[in-house]
């Protein structure tokens, strides 16, 4: 069990039928709460309704709020999500809101200064304030995760090579990569040979990139590992590389084998594209039908 802080943006995810609780930290932070870890978050919501709600959400689901800011000016966010007819998601992203406005603070300090991963992304830099307030905290945090999250047109490149060089894990999926690599003047059509040149451009020691149905490669300390993924029938791919992220993070900081910890987490991420939403509850069984090996953990 390790104790956990997330970073970044909490959310409405607006469907055309409905509306659900999201954002890539809110749903990195859940799943690692069901994972058996100490969980808090930085944040910013409106002094609203949604707000309110989503705080206590958050205080339901075990996960320490703090940090979680309340602004008098910005409302709480909210993001359109179009499904495609296989379930991919694309994202219309308000802006600014709150959560463009986290503050340095006393708190958010004390709980980085205390925890033993820190996960960031890049969508909470988009704006100064959260910015400079996350550059901040990476100077003191223990253990960097950064999940890289390229929502067009909410990004620099400037800023993801700060982001990236502050990381001691960066996570991607197979397009965020190249369209990197490609900034980064890589010259390959090899996704292995481009991991190893952008951990050779950054200080981080682990990179994984996700490839959607066709599982996920993870570099780790000099070593690579794969999985091909695993056949489920899907829902919508929401939360999904949230979910992974958090599980192998909490696998391979729990001193499990690189593989297993991997293996683990592509099953877990399927699993959540087998149902609606980003936080779905996965049933042990599940996870051992997919992988061969019985959960330790209660997700």
């Amino acid at each position: 069990m390790s104790t956990i802080l997330c970073f970044g943006e909490v959310l409405w995810d607006e469907f055309p039928t409905h509306k659900k609780i999201g954002g890539a930290p809110l749903n990195v932070a859940v799943r690692f709460q069901s994972m058996r870890n100490n969980v808090a978050i930085i944040s910013r919501v409106g002094d609203d309704r949604s707000g309110r709600k989503l705080i206590g959400f958050l205080q339901d689901q075990n996960i320490n709020t703090s940090a979680v800011q309340i602004d008098s000016i910005y409302k709480t966010g909210n993001v359109k999500v179009l499904l495609d007819s296989n379930g991919c998601a694309s994202y219309e992203i308000e802006y600014p809101c709150a959560w463009d406005k986290i503050e340095l603070s006393e708190e958010a300090i004390k709980l980085t200064k205390t925890s033993d991963v820190f996960v960031y992304g890049s969508l909470a830099s988009r704006d100064e304030v959260s910015k400079n307030t996350l550059m901040e905290l990476l100077k003191i945090a223990k253990y960097k995760v950064f999940d890289v999250n390229l929502r067009a047109p909410h990004y620099s490149f400037k800023v993801l090579s700060d982001l990236m060089n502050h990381a001691d894990f960066i996570k991607f999926n197979d397009d965020e990569i190249f369209e990197i690599g490609d900034f980064l003047n890589i010259s390959t059509k090899s996704l292995e040979q481009l991991i190893m040149s952008i951990a050779g451009q950054t200080k981080a020691k682990s990179i994984c990139v996700t490839r959607g149905k066709k599982g996920a490669i993870l570099y780790n300390e000099g070593k690579l590992y794969y999985n091909k993924g695993y056949k489920v029938k899907v829902v919508d791919t929401v939360g999904a590389g949230d979910s992974f992220l958090a599980t192998l993070i909490s696998k391979l900081t729990d001193n499990n084998a690189p593989q297993e910890s991997l293996d683990y987490a592509c099953a877990v991420g399927a699993l959540v594209t087998s149902s609606e939403g980003a936080n779905p509850v996965i049933n042990e069984m599940s996870i051992k039908n997919l992988t061969g090996v019985l959960s330790e953990y209660l997700l």
